[in-house]
């Protein structure tokens, strides 16, 4: 590096991505400069610790799905502690909550997902000629998983999904006991301890580039600009797409795979009761299962908040769910935990709910100018963009986050931690044994 330069790396983005390529890079030796337009790291995942207690809310992220190779190895390094989910799933139709007793072989037909071509799910549902209630019971399945629109995703990313997912027992999930902002954190400690620079509330609004040199501009006066021969770009798809980072040039192969991605809408709430009164919801429950076992997760398709956890085996938390054009066109603020207080009241049979609320925490991350949506997906016409993101421009600018994942785990934290490992290889011209 000669004088001329401020670091080796310039970094734009501390979430996940960010995080775990300048770890990476700081640890072979380069200087790196990591940018953070928010007062944290962590991006998407967000906890919070409310009611002076070490009770951990997730905001964002919450489950670690599957069991995915390079994430474990992380929590398991930063000596944290998973739990795996466990317990009943509950579905509340036609006014009666029992045990979920659908056909699990109808969602067979996701393995049917076409080889060849591409087209929308909603195509892909109307060709199955299903019946109703089972094409509406899959496509809010998608919907809601995916934070997907069923009439935009695509099935070719779809399949590349479940096969990945396959790969990894996505079906289970767990949970990080200590909370999963843990994860950033020691990622955090560790870019530091390598001799890594973080600049927190400093937001990135322009990158000037040419090949072998960039120059990252910034609203922060104390740090106005960063010049470097290479720079990271681990912003959120959502922001990428606003264009309030300007870009110049804007490399054409990216800007095309940049626009044809979708940055999915997700809107999500958590509340804590006083109690868990759901264990003892009186007769519907009762006479349905007799003692009432632990929830897992419950299904309402009918009410305005159709997805529900037990957040906590300790705790007397619930946490709602709405993903797709549900959750775009959704409540939010005050009028999103009115609705959900409601629909708990209609599952459960309670009106007494508000006398057992505590607090409710929710994150609109659809709003959030940092984010600008919950997590990516691909579109029909669009499974190949993440892999063009992938390739780095000119060995000076190099693309990272969970829309830049090559491997089919769009929209998970471990896409993101591959992504940045991914980048570190590439800058390093030494493969780290990422699956393409």
């Amino acid at each position: 590096m000669t004088d001329r330069f401020d670091a080796d790396v310039v970094v734009a983005g501390a979430g996940v991505a960010g995080l775990i390529a300048g770890r990476g890079l700081a640890e072979t030796g380069l200087r790196v400069v990591l940018l953070e337009a928010a007062e944290r790291v962590g991006g998407r995942v967000h906890t919070i610790r409310p009611l002076g207690s070490e009770l951990a809310v997730e905001l964002g992220a919450e489950f670690v799905h599957g069991r995915p190779a390079e994430l474990l190895a992380l929590i398991e390094e930063a000596g944290l502690t998973l739990t795996e989910r466990e317990g009943q799933f509950f579905q509340f139709e036609n006014g009666r909550l029992s045990a979920a007793q659908w056909d699990d072989s109808a969602f067979d037909v996701l393995e049917e997902l076409p080889e060849e071509g591409d087209r929308t799910f909603a195509e892909f549902i109307a060709e199955k000629k299903l019946p109703a209630e089972v094409a509406a019971r899959i496509t809010g399945y998608v919907e809601g998983f995916n934070a997907a629109d069923a009439r935009v995703i695509g099935t070719a990313g779809l399949r590349k999904q479940q096969q990945a997912e396959d790969a990894i027992e996505g079906y289970r999930s767990f949970r990080i006991v200590e909370g999963y902002d843990r994860v950033p954190l020691f990622v955090r400690d560790r870019f530091l301890a390598a001799g890594g620079s973080l600049h927190l509330n400093t937001e990135v609004t322009r990158i000037e580039w040419k090949r072998g040199e960039v120059r990252v501009q910034t609203a922060n006066a104390a740090t106005p600009e960063v010049k470097a021969p290479k720079a990271v770009i681990a912003l959120p798809l959502g922001v990428m797409q606003a264009g309030t980072v300007k870009i110049s040039p804007m490399p054409e192969v990216a800007e095309g795979a940049i626009r044809k991605l979708v940055m999915g809408a997700a809107t999500r709430i958590t509340l804590v009761f006083r109690e868990r009164f759901w264990e003892t919801a009186g007769a519907a429950l009762g006479a349905t299962l007799g003692a009432a076992p632990e929830l897992n997760f419950l299904f309402a398709r009918s009410e305005p908040v159709p997805v529900w956890w037990s957040s906590s085996q300790d705790a007397a938390m619930l946490t709602g769910w709405l993903g797709g054009p549900r959750a775009a066109a959704g409540p939010v603020g005050e009028a999103l935990r009115d609705v959900a207080m409601t629909a708990l009241g209609n599952v459960f049979g309670r009106d007494d709910l508000d006398e057992l609320l505590m607090g409710w925490y929710t994150h609109d991350w659809q709003r959030d100018p940092l984010s600008r949506g919950a997590y990516s997906y691909a579109p029909a016409g669009a499974a190949q963009a993440s892999e063009v993101l992938a390739e780095p421009i000119e060995d000076t600018l190099y693309f990272a986050g969970e829309h830049t994942d090559t491997t089919g785990h769009w929209g998970t934290v471990h896409a993101a931690v591959r992504s940045g490992l991914r980048v570190v290889g590439q800058i390093r011209k030494q493969p780290l044994g990422i699956s393409h």
